[in-house]
């Protein structure tokens, strides 16, 4: 086949460009970190721990401001007790 055919070739084309992308995919920052197990772990440990982390943060600010929204229902008496024994503890505690 000459030249002048494979640029003629729509087939021939796209695999080439195909093959080209796979090339530049394999070379890939993120394929390359599986190619190496400890790698894929120290990726794995550091993203468990910013997950774990992020989690405990949220679920602290969400509670919080849970508290601080459910302490303004002074008004309703068992919701409000309760409210207000958790402020409580919660100042206590800093």
């Amino acid at each position: 086949m000459s030249s002048d055919e494979t640029h003629d070739d729509p087939q021939l084309h796209a695999i080439n460009r195909l093959t080209q992308e796979v090339e530049r995919l394999n070379t890939h920052r993120f394929v390359t970190m599986y190619n190496s197990r400890w790698r894929l772990i120290a990726f794995s440990l550091f993203r468990g721990l910013a997950f774990g982390l992020g989690s405990v943060l949220g679920a602290t600010i969400l509670v919080s401001i849970l508290g601080w929204w459910i302490a303004q229902f002074e008004f309703i008496p068992i919701i409000g007790d309760w409210a207000a024994r958790l402020v409580q503890e919660i100042e206590s505690a800093q």
